[in-house]
């Protein structure tokens, strides 16, 4: 058996919009609902979390896991910009009680892409009085959540929002305008240092970090000196300008799915041969030991806490596979003495997927659409057992 470390943690993650359901008032839900959008269905009422997170908390703490990641949405605590509803601020107080009656440690994300209506028809993240109006919003649900809260995330993948949102056009505001991209950019990163700062000196004792999407970005040919600088331009404005905004945190969340290949004149399409997942991407689990060492090395040795890794498939038994081979890589990581805090496989439940909507499914848990029912997938009777051992087989992984 190769053993992980004592106090390892070991969690799964969720996000609001995508489990609790009917979230109206966040740029998301007018996104989805929004003509000419990529959007292939409504998020509606999604997996009915809001009403059922202790059916799903008790759950989870049967099948051993130590930790929820879960976000509290913003668009329910301040609905008009100034008022805070006491009412969504307990609801969260008890999901963070439920947490603890279940011994999961409650980790909290306190943006996960989506943003009250008022802030973002009044400039969204391309406008410098975000940064003041997020922290505020953090200043108030800190002093309310704080006792309770074991780790707490700032921003969930602040590139991606940004990049999507400004020069894809997949995700609100859908507006493709470079100059608006890299004003987002610089938004996310003081929201962040505003936000880490908030949280740090308000109710509760807790650590602080961001969590960021990361691939595995990788030149072809290998050897290449146009392919490798191509390769480290585009990673640099992806990744690494956050990653060094994250020097001296707490921790710093690695999310990672798969790889990206780089040409000399820029990103290549999947490789001929590997298998191509529903989400677009391939099937790469060797990302995530990648990942974990581009975080640590650039923001100088933050600890990394894996804060979502996953494979969206209707292959169960794929699902297994794919994390056993990441676990491995994590393994690795920590042989070579990176500070690797933990693991959470992204997500509990199947449940919207943003613009793919139901098609994809990540969960561990399967989620009836008609009856919301919950089912337990073989691949989480697996990773629980791995989960109770601390530890994982030693032979060679699917």
């Amino acid at each position: 058996m190769r053993r992980f470390p004592e106090g390892f943690r070991w969690g799964t993650a969720t996000a609001a919009h995508q489990v609790e359901g009917n979230n109206v008032n966040n740029d998301w839900w007018e996104w989805e609902h929004r003509e000419g959008t990529v959007c292939v269905e409504p998020s509606g009422d999604a997996c009915d979390q809001y009403h059922r997170y202790p059916e799903d908390l008790r759950l989870l703490g049967a099948l051993g896991f130590d930790n929820y990641r879960f976000s509290v949405e913003w668009s329910r605590i301040e609905p008009e910009e100034g008022a805070f509803s006491k009412a969504a601020l307990d609801h969260y107080r008890r999901v963070c009680a439920e947490c603890l009656a279940n011994d999961l440690e409650p980790v909290v994300t306190f943006h996960h892409f989506t943003t009250p209506r008022w802030a973002a028809n009044d400039g969204g993240w391309h406008d410098a009085r975000i940064v003041d109006r997020f922290a505020r919003f953090c200043e108030r649900t800190v002093e309310h959540l704080g006792d309770l809260i074991g780790r707490a995330c700032t921003i969930n993948e602040p590139n991606v929002v940004a990049y999507i949102g400004y020069q894809v056009g997949a995700f609100p505001p859908g507006i493709l305008d470079a100059d608006l991209w890299r004003a987002s950019y610089e938004n996310m990163i003081a929201a962040h240092r505003r936000s880490y700062e908030v949280l740090k000196a308000g109710r509760g004792e807790f650590p602080v970090g961001l969590t960021l999407s990361m691939s595995d970005y990788q030149p072809v040919p290998a050897d290449d000196e146009k392919a490798i600088a191509t390769r480290d331009t585009i990673r640099y404005f992806a990744e690494d300008v956050f990653l060094e905004s994250c020097r001296g945190d707490d921790f710093i969340g690695v999310q990672t799915y798969s790889r990206t290949r780089v040409g000399p004149d820029g990103q290549l399409g999947p490789e001929e041969g590997v298998p191509v997942l529903v989400m677009g991407y391939e099937y790469y689990p060797e990302s995530l030991a990648a990942t974990i060492r581009r975080a640590w090395e650039v923001t100088e040795h933050v600890p990394v806490l894996v804060t979502e890794n996953g494979i969206g498939t209707d292959d169960d038994e794929q699902r297994r596979r794919y994390v056993e081979r990441a676990l491995h890589g994590v393994l690795d990581c920590l042989d070579e003495g990176i500070e690797v805090l933990g693991y959470t496989y992204w997500s509990l439940l199947d449940n919207f997927e943003w613009a793919f909507g139901y098609g994809p499914r990540f969960g561990l848990v399967e989620v009836d659409r008609r009856t919301q029912e919950r089912r337990v997938k073989p691949s989480a009777y697996w990773l629980s057992s791995v989960v109770r051992a601390n530890a994982l087989s030693d032979g060679s992984p699917g």
